[in-house]
């Protein structure tokens, strides 16, 4: 599917559009200052929204932003959505900058280089890899330290993020619960072997979008399915390069349909016994509990607050 003009002034003010659409339409629609059930926390350039009590999560999104933008674009999104699911962790990553050719070699936040959006251009994404392996060393890490299973992982994300997600959830060694795809499409379809055919997808996409046009993502859902995916829902919303509070809704109810409670599936957490006096110290904090941790000297004593808050006795 070809952009409608080569022209670098168009390529401009396209690239313009998408950037203002993603940030302006997330951050004015959904804005919220704290939350009782979970925490946020920036570290070089990835924003965790966690649930205070750790002992509490059973599940797991992980959102990618799209071209040009940053974790931020969408840390308003994971807030809302973490208000819905308490025991819900997302983690929300930052693409490198790097020169991207469609932005006349630039650069700027991007998981891939972006030649075009035609079908051969697409092909030629580099950098592709590299942030692939970025987001399955996110769910290893998490599966790895904390027990959750991959069937309670979702991959999610916007434009280029969703792209990348998509690309790169079916074709995991392990099933995910779902993928969620925002205005996205397949990259390097030459290249796509997906092995998860069962893992279900929620693909929303803006029907007057000028830069991932709608009829791209009805070509992706086409080529996706062809490799034998057999759960990808599309829905088109009268949107142009953004997501809209309306999208938004499916996107919960679609996360609460593959990511439903189950304590079966609770994280298991190092013993506060085992913890260093920084660990238990960085657990308070997240839980917000300085307060009560006023006063105290003893380890015994960060030990009996962190157990008391997994506990739910404070």
């Amino acid at each position: 599917m070809r952009l409608p003009s080569r022209h670098l002034g168009y390529k401009r003010l396209l690239h313009r559009l998408a950037l203002s659409a993603t940030v302006l339409s997330n951050r004015s629609v959904f804005a919220f200052s704290s939350m009782s059930t979970h925490s946020t926390e920036r570290s070089n350039g990835t924003i965790t929204v966690a649930p205070r009590n750790e002992a509490a999560q059973s599940a797991l999104v992980v959102i990618c932003h799209g071209l040009g933008d940053s974790a931020e674009g969408f840390a308003d999104v994971a807030e809302m959505l973490a208000s819905k699911m308490p025991y819900t962790k997302f983690i929300l990553p930052t693409a490198p900058t790097q020169p991207v050719t469609m932005n006349m070699g630039m650069p700027m936040p991007s998981w891939y280089d972006i030649v075009g959006l035609d079908e051969r251009s697409n092909e030629n994404c580099k950098g592709l890899p590299d942030s692939r392996a970025r987001l399955e060393g996110i769910l290893k890490t998490e599966h790895e330290s904390t027990g959750l299973p991959y069937s309670r992982m979702v991959l999610a994300g916007f434009s280029q993020g969703g792209a990348l997600s998509l690309f790169t959830g079916l074709q995991l060694e392990e099933s995910l619960a779902g993928l969620v795809i925002l205005s996205g499409y397949l990259p390097a379809a030459s290249q796509f072997k997906p092995k998860q055919l069962s893992t279900p997808i929620y693909h929303g996409h803006g029907s007057m979008d000028p830069m991932v046009n709608y009829a791209l993502a009805e070509k992706t859902k086409a080529a996706v399915t062809a490799h034998g995916v057999t759960d990808y829902t599309l829905e088109s919303f009268p949107i142009p390069h953004s997501v809209s509070p309306a999208e938004l809704q499916k996107v919960s109810a679609f996360l609460s349909k593959v990511l439903p409670p189950d304590d079966s599936f609770k994280i298991q957490l190092k013993d506060p016994k085992d913890m260093s006096v920084k660990e238990l110290k960085a657990a308070i904090r997240k839980a917000g509990l300085g307060n009560k941790a006023v006063g105290l000297m003893e380890k015994s004593e960060f030990i009996q607050l962190v157990q008391d808050h997994r506990d739910g006795k404070c």
